[in-house]
């Protein structure tokens, strides 16, 4: 099922997110639906306070921004063999960061129409549950470890506009208020 998702200044994107405590039908059908509505809404990443709930589950799709990468685009963005992922984070941590970052252009489906440079690290270590509760400990690079970080800062509260510098986020006050206001359109249903 496709669920509405959250604006920009909702209250809930600000959450510092509960951990999931258990396997079920109900996270199950969660994940189901996350995967719809970011499917649905041309995403490469859906965290779950973008659907209103407040927990520690995100879901990336890096093989997207693969496939649709030109072959510069590829060899800048990802690592020797990275053909993209698709995955369910539960209860995810970083655990390590590369000292190497790099700037690149993000968007977020709760921030319709604003792309900034942002920087973060190359590469990451993440520890995890995927969807059926399995641990896993992985280092993701390139355009992959900067979709899971965008991701993993929603489950905390942080939005990638938090790491804009302040003279950008006044030059952008404009457009966040028409979001906020509900005054831009997207071809994917958006909730105040």
């Amino acid at each position: 099922m496709k669920l509405a998702i959250l604006a920009y200044g909702n209250n809930t994107l600000k959450v510092d997110c509960d951990t999931v405590e258990s396997n079920s039908d109900d996270l199950s059908k969660l994940i189901d639906n996350m995967w719809e509505t970011m499917e649905h809404a041309y995403g490469c990443g859906l965290a779950a306070p973008q659907i209103g709930e407040t927990k520690q589950l995100f879901v990336v799709d890096s093989i997207v921004m693969y496939e649709n990468a030109d072959e510069d685009e590829r060899k800048a963005n990802f690592v020797e063999g990275d053909t993209g992922m698709r995955e369910t984070f539960i209860n995810a941590r970083i655990i390590g960061k590369s000292d190497e970052t790099w700037d690149e252009i993000e968007g977020c489906l709760s921030i319709p129409d604003i792309f900034k440079r942002v920087t973060r690290p190359w590469s990451i270590t993440i520890e995890y549950l995927d969807r059926d509760f399995q641990p896993h400990t992985k280092t993701f690079h390139g355009t992959t470890a900067r979709i899971i970080q965008h991701e993993y800062d929603h489950t905390r509260g942080v939005l990638f506009i938090d790491r804009l510098s302040s003279l950008t986020r006044k030059l952008i006050g404009t457009k966040l208020n028409k979001i906020m206001n509900g005054k831009v359109f997207t071809d994917y249903k958006m909730k105040q």
